[in-house]
Protein backbone atom coordinates (compact mmCIF):
# COMPACT_ATOMS: atom_id res chain seq x y z
CA UNK A 1 0.00 0.00 0.00
CA UNK A 2 1.33 3.29 -1.28
CA UNK A 3 -0.30 6.70 0.14
CA UNK A 4 1.48 8.50 -2.55
CA UNK A 5 1.06 7.81 -6.14
CA UNK A 6 4.32 8.38 -8.60
CA UNK A 7 4.24 9.93 -11.83
CA UNK A 8 6.52 7.46 -13.00
CA UNK A 9 5.45 4.27 -14.62
CA UNK A 10 5.05 1.39 -12.83
CA UNK A 11 8.57 0.06 -15.19
CA UNK A 12 10.22 3.12 -14.13
CA UNK A 13 9.15 3.63 -10.79
CA UNK A 14 10.84 -0.10 -10.39
CA UNK A 15 14.23 1.05 -11.49
CA UNK A 16 14.02 4.11 -9.44
CA UNK A 17 12.84 2.61 -6.42
CA UNK A 18 15.64 0.27 -6.61
CA UNK A 19 18.08 2.85 -7.29
CA UNK A 20 17.56 5.05 -4.81
CA UNK A 21 17.07 2.06 -1.70
CA UNK A 22 20.46 0.81 -2.72
CA UNK A 23 21.92 4.12 -2.64
CA UNK A 24 20.56 4.71 1.07
CA UNK A 25 21.94 1.76 2.12
CA UNK A 26 25.26 2.59 0.86
CA UNK A 27 24.61 5.84 2.33
CA UNK A 28 23.69 4.71 5.57
CA UNK A 29 26.56 2.23 6.02
CA UNK A 30 29.20 4.67 4.53
CA UNK A 31 28.28 7.35 7.48
CA UNK A 32 28.09 4.16 9.85
CA UNK A 33 31.67 3.50 8.32
CA UNK A 34 32.96 7.02 8.86
CA UNK A 35 31.95 7.41 12.92
CA UNK A 36 33.56 4.05 13.74
CA UNK A 37 36.73 4.73 11.84
CA UNK A 38 36.38 8.63 13.74
CA UNK A 39 36.00 7.19 17.13
CA UNK A 40 38.89 4.59 17.01
CA UNK A 41 41.48 5.94 14.48
CA UNK A 42 45.33 6.69 16.18
CA UNK A 43 48.68 7.40 15.34
CA UNK A 44 50.32 10.89 13.76
CA UNK A 45 47.43 12.01 11.34
CA UNK A 46 44.93 11.60 14.26
CA UNK A 47 42.88 15.06 14.13
CA UNK A 48 43.10 15.64 10.38
CA UNK A 49 41.88 12.25 9.81
CA UNK A 50 39.25 12.48 12.29
CA UNK A 51 37.91 16.18 11.44
CA UNK A 52 37.84 14.76 7.72
CA UNK A 53 35.70 11.92 8.60
CA UNK A 54 33.33 14.52 10.31
CA UNK A 55 32.96 15.91 7.00
CA UNK A 56 32.18 12.51 5.22
CA UNK A 57 29.41 11.61 7.70
CA UNK A 58 28.04 14.79 7.33
CA UNK A 59 27.64 14.30 3.83
CA UNK A 60 26.31 10.92 3.63
CA UNK A 61 23.58 11.86 6.53
CA UNK A 62 22.65 14.94 4.25
CA UNK A 63 22.23 12.80 0.76
CA UNK A 64 20.82 9.76 2.68
CA UNK A 65 17.83 12.20 3.33
CA UNK A 66 17.83 13.19 -0.11
CA UNK A 67 17.43 9.71 -0.98
CA UNK A 68 14.78 8.41 1.17
CA UNK A 69 12.99 11.63 0.54
CA UNK A 70 13.06 11.44 -3.17
CA UNK A 71 11.93 7.85 -2.27
CA UNK A 72 8.44 8.86 -0.51
CA UNK A 73 7.99 11.54 -3.07
CA UNK A 74 7.67 8.78 -5.77
CA UNK A 75 5.63 6.76 -2.81
CA UNK A 76 8.35 3.92 -2.15
CA UNK A 77 8.87 3.71 1.33
CA UNK A 78 12.69 3.72 1.77
CA UNK A 79 13.84 1.34 4.60
CA UNK A 80 17.26 2.54 6.32
CA UNK A 81 16.61 0.17 8.59
CA UNK A 82 20.05 -1.26 10.44
CA UNK A 83 18.99 -5.09 9.86
CA UNK A 84 18.40 -4.07 6.43
CA UNK A 85 21.69 -1.62 5.78
CA UNK A 86 23.38 -4.86 7.24
CA UNK A 87 22.23 -7.64 4.76
CA UNK A 88 22.43 -5.51 1.60
CA UNK A 89 25.55 -3.26 2.13
CA UNK A 90 27.75 -3.41 -0.53
CA UNK A 91 30.12 -1.11 1.90
CA UNK A 92 33.21 -4.12 3.76
CA UNK A 93 32.52 -3.92 7.71
CA UNK A 94 35.35 -2.23 9.23
CA UNK A 95 37.98 -4.36 11.39
CA UNK A 96 37.39 -4.02 15.24
CA UNK A 97 39.44 -1.90 17.92
CA UNK A 98 41.75 0.90 16.88
CA UNK A 99 42.41 1.89 13.58
CA UNK A 100 46.27 3.41 12.78
CA UNK A 101 45.86 6.41 10.48
CA UNK A 102 47.04 4.88 7.24
CA UNK A 103 44.74 2.24 7.75
CA UNK A 104 41.75 4.48 8.26
CA UNK A 105 42.46 6.43 5.09
CA UNK A 106 42.80 2.96 3.24
CA UNK A 107 39.29 1.94 4.30
CA UNK A 108 37.55 5.23 3.30
CA UNK A 109 39.21 5.30 0.43
CA UNK A 110 38.00 1.70 -0.09
CA UNK A 111 34.82 2.15 0.89
CA UNK A 112 34.01 5.87 -0.84
CA UNK A 113 35.67 3.82 -4.39
CA UNK A 114 33.55 0.89 -4.05
CA UNK A 115 30.36 3.09 -3.16
CA UNK A 116 31.24 5.48 -6.24
CA UNK A 117 31.10 2.39 -8.84
CA UNK A 118 28.00 1.47 -7.74
CA UNK A 119 26.65 5.12 -7.82
CA UNK A 120 27.40 5.64 -11.36
CA UNK A 121 25.90 2.55 -12.02
CA UNK A 122 22.46 3.71 -10.63
CA UNK A 123 22.86 7.02 -12.67
CA UNK A 124 23.30 5.19 -15.89
CA UNK A 125 20.20 3.12 -14.83
CA UNK A 126 17.76 6.56 -14.00
CA UNK A 127 19.10 8.21 -16.62
CA UNK A 128 15.59 7.38 -19.60
CA UNK A 129 13.35 6.29 -16.49
CA UNK A 130 13.55 9.48 -13.87
CA UNK A 131 16.05 12.16 -14.67
CA UNK A 132 15.18 13.96 -11.59
CA UNK A 133 16.32 10.89 -9.25
CA UNK A 134 19.89 10.88 -11.58
CA UNK A 135 20.36 14.24 -11.05
CA UNK A 136 20.40 13.66 -7.34
CA UNK A 137 22.36 10.84 -7.87
CA UNK A 138 24.88 13.16 -9.71
CA UNK A 139 25.15 15.60 -7.22
CA UNK A 140 26.08 12.96 -4.26
CA UNK A 141 28.59 10.98 -5.99
CA UNK A 142 30.59 14.29 -6.78
CA UNK A 143 30.20 14.55 -3.02
CA UNK A 144 31.71 11.18 -2.46
CA UNK A 145 34.26 11.89 -5.35
CA UNK A 146 35.58 15.23 -3.77
CA UNK A 147 35.92 13.15 -0.22
CA UNK A 148 37.65 10.05 -2.08
CA UNK A 149 39.98 12.52 -3.60
CA UNK A 150 40.87 14.36 -0.22
CA UNK A 151 41.80 10.72 1.35
CA UNK A 152 43.88 10.11 -1.13
CA UNK A 153 45.57 13.48 -1.27
CA UNK A 154 45.81 12.44 2.68
CA UNK A 155 48.37 10.04 1.39
CA UNK A 156 50.21 11.60 -1.15
CA UNK A 157 47.94 10.17 -3.94
CA UNK A 158 48.89 6.74 -3.33
CA UNK A 159 46.82 4.16 -1.14
CA UNK A 160 48.04 3.80 2.66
Amino acid sequence: MSVVRSPLPEEHLKVVADALQGALVDLVDLHLVGKQIHWTVVGPRFRTIHLQLDEVVATTRDHADTVAERASALGVAPDGRAQTVAATSGVDTVKDGWTEDTQAIRTLVDALGAVIARMRERIRATDEPDPVTQDILIELTRDLEKHHWMFQAENGGHRA
